[in-house]
């Protein structure tokens, strides 16, 4: 055929213009090309040259700037005219295919161009816009006018001629028109608006402030739609994360419109808005609140979603379609038609072109993108409004928490769970509920469409279908519930777990020494017998809701085609046959999620309900209390309310925070003292009760002065701190604090905030997790003299050199756990650093020993506090300081006893007096006896060193994953950058499903792939059963040709029966196999579900076990080296992920993945032209993969770490509230809160995006996947290879593809993630475990040996481990049976290793230690060490009973229990406590005082009589009088045993039989210790000397 622009028709001169130019329709179009023409000449140089010279007016750092008004709509416009154009030209092929005999080039070339000229300008546009040169928007203007009017002729033309809306080129071209105008009315605004010509002065604009700022890195909201629907800005950060990991830095900081404090302010005014004048005690809904201030985005994603769900129907019927007119295609267009010429062409009617199969599956490829696009879109929206509506709600309950009334945080109506559970779990479960509630309204309509649709083509039967999948519908929400409930039940179960496990940990050096290991582990493995119970319910329930999803498409298939069978005699066609499976498939969809959806739902009420609670809850009194005269009374506060929201709106956004909730200060009147600092008059004091706590008070504080407050304990005197601090609620009285001095009084407004604020250092000591200069300073400036004097003062000099980054250690709930005393000091020390004039120090000496105290009191409070003149306000116990007090006030009983100076008490209340002298020399005894010990803070300080010694081997204590990781890597030797992060840990997978065992594997692999054969079958066989109907009604010549029915064609042809009987015979055939296959699939299904799950189950049961056993049954010093944090992460959080997270995904990702292939499988057995197409595609896919997993990880990684500071940060400030109030410390912290949300919010938002990104692509690969099989099925059915039956089976396939293929993508990358803790875990089981086995057997030991008790420590030699310095070296010592040896030595010296090595506790690699004739090294470690017992340093005690304690292997008799027990001098003590020996002792021990658990610990050596007794520093933690029980007993009760002493304070062992003394691991000093006092120069003697 000629090519020719105006064709060459027979007869017809195409090029006569006899009737008047424009009346020729081909010079027309030649018109309608000259405009795109014109766009292209002028664009293509300024798009090529000018670019490179062209700099930037406003230097911007992102090219991204959209700033011309119209910016969407003109996108939106050019898209719509993309497609119209594409239309156009799909027309113009088809008509000219049709009727002529040459080609028209005229018909599709003006559309072609017009296509690629609206691309151009698009694109065109965009380079103006980022580069700000409007200028050059003329040209567009200039091409829209020509266009518009170039069509409008054409236009015209098509009415004169009598052209109407019947033919599809009238339709056509009247869109275009109306396109071009709205386009030219776009660019006018432009012009409007801008002035950039026609204008004297054109407009200046100035990019938004986000993008001003370098650190925004998030740029969705302001790329151009392109780039926002396809997230085209995300590339260069998850490409590069594939080089570096993605760092905080990377991320940036959140736009302004997403950040925490916007959204708060939003929701806040919502909420607020509610009240109202009339009702103002009315408590505002919070679902109205979210609805006012996030309602406009939601509706959006909802618009968004329902567009992708009507879009979704496109596939079905385009299939239906394509297999419908493959038939009629071949059969050319029959002549008889009235041929509708105008100009000489044809005009085909609309409805012609769906007719097209070509045509169908452009327009199916078209609707997948689109519907993909919107679908991503709607899921971005509401991701977005969850994050900051979770951003909003954080905000608020940190609000909250920073008002909420003391009373309530103390009287337990409020507790510290309740408020993180607020935070860590209500919010989530909100944004959970916003995330999915677009589905909420959705799914009904995509379920009503779904049904009319299936009627539509299958009549009767789909209601069948479609009814089976409704009724299962609510038995999914029964199974979801159920679900939920055991998962609760679960949690209970391994929170027990993990109390034991950790009680396990702390006491591991006890438990081995005792050997009681074995009962601990069995408790454990007991509680987690039933935590795996309520697991396999989880497990059932999880299977069951899976196979549910699996099985119900495949019943609804089934009843559906029998119900058609017996209802309407013949078949279905192919085309209505797989336009139905696709729906069913569409169908499922929503039904599984709905009642996800539902239990979400249900979910968020509850947890609304709460939060409204919470929000309700009491608050402290207005801050009126600091300012003077004003009485404390509710009704101020409500009056507050509205003034500071009027002051607020006015003043820029960024110092709202600050200014929130503090209303002008009030000035004091004139009449009051100058020299008073606070002053109560007549006040009752309550928390919250109505009873008051403290009554009748009138006292005053006298400025610059140490006053002090004494009592006895519990009569109010900490309530008398807090009710000044206005913590307490007022019944009646004032609280008045003095003013300023006049000089500062200028203006109120400006006032440093800190002279309101009180430095005020509470009795139960706070930290922050910070480190320790930051916790000193608490936000003030660091100023190093000061700071340094602070330091002296509190003696924290020698603690902060033993921590190992000195006083940067991070300390608190998540560093170092320091003792009592130094976190007291530490409280002290931020007290008397802050800059304020008023400190408050509720009993800061509680937890000290003597000499800290002295020293705190000359140094700290009597030299640097009253230097700097400041008022000091002192509560405390310890009455010698009273000497040292400028005014007293003396509590009793919740009021005030006596006021005054010591003086005055001394002359008007002789009493008192007196009684406090009695009590003074009390205190002044235990002082002398105080001196005589070692203090308690030496021990503090030696436990704190001896914690680090042994973690010098791992200096950081957060590399625990770093290491494995780089130590693996060097192994392979490949460059570290570019491959270390895309390997999936397939030896990890390996590692897991081995633990889960091989039958078990084998079961799962084999069942998945039978269930998926399966599943193919009865796709297979429904489209030979449909496709052979069809054949059969076309004649019987054509069905033998087919030859798709193989044995059977050659019978059928050989009889051609009559036309009523192969139909039945084929159907009686067909219809019991498809049954069969049906049912055999649903069975699969469930089997593969099962054993899913419960390979999953058995891989966890086995990973745990080892895990226990390896751990508890691990060398001493695997625990010296492992911070504690890190062991029960392992048993937390990893075990966690392997018991719950793992399988799941295991499924999803096996099942998508086989999916994904079977459907690949069976579309390239139909077409296999198909193959070809699938190269690139693979290609494309395997980058995309493997580019998203990488930074998939990473974001991850950044979520996980930037929630927990955020917690951390919640739960901090509901414990230290009382002293961030008197602080007034408030807007710090809400700062910092507000810095925290928003860097956890950022890293979601960008993982959110991340995911988006991914679906994206591989939603278009799937669309491009359906493209290519469509265009393979037409082009090889045009040949006559296949039948309509397969095609459609091919096409429903390629569908399916699309949904599955970023799911495989999704779970490698999540399995990545939790394949991790299957690393962490199985690293820990590679430790070695301790020998206990030994070379002797049990059965050679004798039955009561030692017998004796006589040792011989021969030539011994002691480390820790290979790699360190012995500790020990070469140590000879001889204990007779029944000796008590002293052994003494400075710290370090090695006197706690010999008596490990006792034990066998650490590793003896030269000699031996033989007691009563049998080297301990060959005994098996079992017998070693339940044979002896040891009194340990630290007490240690177990939550249980009391019994449980002194003997958990329950051999002993009570009466044996009672002799201990008054042995050790608790007899009468136990007696007392309800239930005796069965009373319960709280976990640590917590119920009992320090010097009665180690009382404990000597009974429960006691109990166990053995005849060699080790007391480790045994008298370290006691006082004087429990020390002299403890020497009495070891005397008598112990006579006739051996017992070893290691000695902290040297008096104790003066009374000895021997004494050794040890220097850096030798023996230096070996004799009676009368014999070592003689020789003077000796260090036994010094040590004594120095004790004395």
């Amino acid at each position: 055929m000629a090519l020719s622009f105006c064709g060459i028709d027979n007869g017809t001169n195409a090029y006569s213009v006899e009737k008047g130019v424009l009346n020729n329709g081909c010079f027309v179009d030649a018109l309608n090309l000259v405009p795109h023409v014109f766009l292209l000449f002028i664009t293509f140089p300024i798009l090529f040259i000018g670019w490179g010279s062209q700099s930037s007016k406003v230097q911007i750092h992102h090219n991204t700037w959209l700033h011309f008004p119209g910016h969407n709509l003109r996108w939106i416009l050019t898209f719509s005219l993309l497609f119209v154009h594409v239309c156009e030209f799909a027309e113009g092929i088809v008509s000219n295919n049709r009727m002529m005999e040459t080609n028209h080039l005229h018909l599709f070339m003006p559309a072609f161009m017009g296509f690629i000229a609206a691309t151009t300008s698009v694109v065109y546009y965009h380079n103006i816009e980022t580069s700000n040169f409007p200028k050059l928007l003329l040209v567009l203007f200039i091409y829209w006018v020509l266009a518009f009017i170039t069509k409008s002729i054409k236009l015209w033309k098509f009415a004169e001629y009598h052209v109407g809306p019947q033919h599809l080129r009238f339709c056509i071209t009247a869109l275009l028109v109306l396109l071009y105008g709205l386009l030219m009315a776009v660019e006018i605004n432009v012009i409007r608006i801008r002035r950039y010509v026609f204008f004297a002065n054109p407009q200046k604009v100035k990019p938004p402030e986000d993008l001003q700022d370098l650190g925004v890195r998030f740029l969705q909201p302001f790329v151009n739609l392109l780039s926002k629907a396809t997230y085209w800005w995300m590339n260069p950060l998850i490409i590069g994360a594939h080089k570096r990991p993605i760092e905080l830095k990377k991320i940036g900081k959140l736009p302004i419109a997403m950040r925490a404090l916007t959204n708060y302010l939003r929701l806040k005014d919502a909420y607020e808005d509610q009240r109202t004048a009339e009702d103002p005690d009315r408590a505002p809904s919070i679902w109205r609140s979210m609805y006012r201030a996030f309602g406009r985005p939601i509706l959006l994603s909802s618009t968004f979603r329902y567009l992708a769900d009507l879009l979704g129907f496109a596939g079905p019927l385009c299939i239906s379609g394509i297999v419908k007119y493959l038939k009629t295609d071949k059969d050319v267009a029959t002549p008889d038609k009235i041929k509708e010429t105008y100009f000489g062409v044809y005009f085909m009617s609309s409805t012609e072109l769906l007719q097209n199969t070509s045509v169908l599956a452009v327009l199916l490829f078209l609707a997948l993108v689109l519907q993909r696009t919107f679908l991503q879109a709607s899921y971005y929206v509401t991701i977005e409004t969850g994050i900051n509506l979770r951003g909003a709600l954080l905000a608020m309950i940190y609000n909250k928490i920073l008002r909420l009334s003391t009373s309530n945080m103390s009287m337990g109506e409020m507790t510290l769970g309740q408020i993180n559970n607020l935070v860590a779990i209500e919010t989530n479960q909100l944004m959970w509920f916003l995330f999915l509630c677009p589905n909420l309204w959705a799914m009904p309509v995509q379920i009503v469409m779904g049904v009319i649709l299936l009627y539509y083509l299958l009549g009767w039967s789909a209601l069948v279908g479609a009814s089976v999948i409704v009724l299962l519908a609510p038995v999914q929400y029964l199974i979801a519930t159920k679900l939920a409930d055991t998962q609760k039940s679960s949690l209970e179960h391994s929170t027990d777990r993990l109390k034991k496990t950790t009680e396990i940990l702390k006491g591991i050096k006890l438990l081995k020494l005792y050997a009681w290991e074995n009962i601990f582990c069995d408790s454990v493995e007991d509680t987690r017998g039933k935590e795996l119970t309520s697991l396999k319910t989880f497990a059932l329930y999880t299977s069951m809701s899976i196979f549910m999803n699996a099985a119900i498409p495949i019943a609804a298939v089934l009843a559906t085609f029998v119900m058609h069978h017996f209802l309407d005699k013949t078949g279905p066609s192919p085309s209505e046959a797989f336009a139905a499976l696709a729906l069913f498939h569409i169908l499922v969809t929503p039904l599984f999620l709905l009642s996800t959806v539902v239990r979400f739902a249900v979910k968020a009420l509850v947890s609304v309900q709460k939060l409204g609670e919470f929000l309700q809850s009491d608050e402290i009194g207005d801050d009126s209390w600091r300012n003077g005269d004003m009485p404390l009374s509710f009704e101020a506060g409500k009056k507050h309310l509205g003034v500071t929201k009027a002051i607020n709106r006015k003043q820029p956004m960024r110092y709202q925070m600050d200014n929130y909730e503090q209303p002008t200060r009030r000035q004091m009147r004139p009449t009051e003292t100058e020299d008073v600092a606070v002053k109560v008059s007549n006040g009752f004091f309550t928390w919250g009760s109505n009873l008051s706590t403290l009554s009748d008070i009138n006292i005053r504080i006298p400025t610059g002065q140490l006053t002090m407050i004494v009592g006895q304990v519990g009569c109010g005197k900490s309530s008398l701190l807090l009710a000044m601090l206005g913590e307490m609620q007022t019944i009646e009285g004032r609280v008045f604090w003095s003013k300023l001095p006049e000089c500062e009084v200028a203006r109120e407004e400006n006032i440093s905030k800190n002279r309101y604020s009180v430095a005020y250092a509470t009795q139960k000591s706070w930290l922050l997790n910070a480190t320790v200069e930051e916790n000193i300073t608490f936000g003030c400036h660091f100023s190093k003299q000061r700071y340094k004097a602070v330091i002296d003062a509190c003696s924290l000099q020698p603690d902060i050199d033993l921590l190992p980054f000195g006083d940067q250690t991070e300390i608190g709930e998540r560093g170092i756990n320091l003792s009592g005393g130094q976190r007291q000091r530490i409280c002290v020390a931020r007290a008397l650093y802050q800059n304020t004039n008023i400190v408050f120090l509720d009993d800061p000496f509680s937890a000290l020993d003597i000499h800290l105290s002295d020293h705190l009191m000359q140094e700290g409070i009597l030299k640097f506090l009253q230097d700097d003149k400041r008022t000091v306000v002192l509560v405390t116990h310890k009455l010698q300081y009273l000497i040292h007090a400028d005014w007293i006030i003396a509590m009793k009983d919740g009021s005030v006893l006596r006021e005054g100076t010591l003086k005055d008490i001394q002359t008007h209340d002789v009493e008192l007096y007196d009684h406090w002298k009695t009590l003074m020399n009390r205190q002044d005894q235990e002082l002398e006896k105080d001196i005589q010990q070692d203090s308690q803070t030496t021990l503090e300080r030696k436990t704190l060193r001896r914690a680090f010694y042994s973690r010098e081997a791992k200096n950081q204590m957060d590399d625990e994953d770093e290491e494995e990781e780089e130590e693996e890597e060097e192994d392979d030797n490949m460059s570290t950058t570019t491959n270390r992060r895309s390997k999936i840990p397939w030896r990890m997978c390996w590692c897991y499903m081995s633990s889960g065992g091989f039958f078990m594997v084998f079961l799962m692999v084999s069942s998945k792939l039978l269930k998926h054969s399966v599943i193919v079958a009865i796709d297979y066989w429904l489209a030979l059963w449909t496709s052979s109907k069809t054949n059969q009604s076309a004649g019987a010549g054509t069905y033998a040709s087919n030859g798709t029915r193989l044995a059977d064609s050659a019978s059928s042809n050989a009889t051609l029966p009559t036309p009523g009987n192969p139909e039945a015979e084929s159907d009686s055939y067909y219809l019991p196999v498809f049954i069969v296959l049906c049912a055999a699939g649903i069975t699969l299904c469930l089997i593969t579900s099962l054993t899913v799950e419960f390979l999953g189950l058995s891989a966890a049961t086995n990973l745990h076990h080892n895990l226990l056993n390896k751990i508890i049954h691990a060398p001493i010093r695997f625990f010296d080296i492992t911070p504690l944090g890190q062991i029960l992460n392992r048993f937390s959080a990893d075990t966690n992920i392997i018991d719950q997270h793992i399988p799941p995904t295991l499924e999803s990702l096996t099942r998508s993945t086989l999916l994904c292939l079977s459907a690949i499988g069976v579309i390239s057995s139909i077409t296999p032209a198909f193959l070809i197409a699938l190269v690139p595609l693979a290609v494309a896919f395997y980058f995309i993969q493997k580019y998203f997993r990488v930074a998939s990880k990473d974001l991850q990684d950044l979520d996980d770490s930037t929630q927990l500071p955020l917690l951390c940060h919640f739960s901090e400030t509901a414990e230290g509230l009382t002293t961030i109030r008197a602080f007034r410390h408030e807007a710090r912290f809400k700062q910092r809160m507000l810095e925290l949300t928003d860097t956890n919010n950022t890293a979601y938002l960008f993982l959110s995006a991340a995911n988006r990104w991914l679906e994206v692509r591989t939603d278009y690969l799937g669309a491009v996947i359906v493209l290519t099989a469509a265009g393979a099925s037409i082009w090889s059915f045009s040949y006559g290879l296949r039948s309509g039956g397969l095609v459609g089976l091919g096409l429903t396939y390629a569908l399916t593809v699309t949904n599955y293929l970023n799911w495989v993508v999704r779970n490698l990358a999540d399995l990545e993630v939790q394949m991790a803790a299957v690393k962490k875990v199985n690293s820990f089981l590679s430790t070695e475990s301790e020998n206990y086995e030994g070379s002797m057997d049990t059965s050679q030991v004798p039955e009561n040996w030692p017998q004796d008790g006589e040792i011989k420590i021969q030539d011994l030699c002691v480390r820790y481990d290979p790699m360190l310095k012995p500790v020990l070296k070469h140590v000879n010592a001889y204990i007779e049976p029944g000796q008590k040896v002293g052994i003494c030595g400075r710290t370090g010296s090695g006197k706690s290793s010999l008596s490990l090595a006792f034990f066998n506790m650490v590793d003896i690699f030269e000699g031996k230690i033989v007691i009563d004739g049998i080297d301990i090294c060959k005994l098996p470690l079992q017998t070693l060490r339940s044979r002896l017992s040891i009194i340990l340093q630290d007490p240690v005690l177990f939550s249980g009973s009391i019994r449980f304690n002194l003997d958990p292997e329950r051999t002993c008799t009570d009466d044996r229990l009672w002799e201990a027990l008054e042995i050790a001098q608790l007899k009468n003590m136990v007696k007392a406590l309800p239930g005796g020996l069965d009373a319960v002792v709280t976990e640590g021990g917590e119920n009992f005082s320090v010097g009665q658990r180690q009382l404990f610990c000597l009974a429960r050596a006691f109990v166990r009589k053995s005849s060699i007794l080790i007391m480790d520093e045994a008298t370290a933690s006691i006082d004087m009088a429990t020390e002299n029980i403890l020497q009495k007993v070891v005397m008598t009760a112990f006579a006739d045993r051996t017992v070893v002493t290691i000695a902290h304070r040297v008096h104790t062992i003066l009374t000895a039989d021997l004494v050794i003394v040890m220097k850096r691991g030798n023996i230096l000093e070996y004799d009676k210790p009368e014999t070592l006092l003689e020789q003077e120069d000796g260090m036994f003697a010094s040590f004594v000397k120095a004790d004395m």
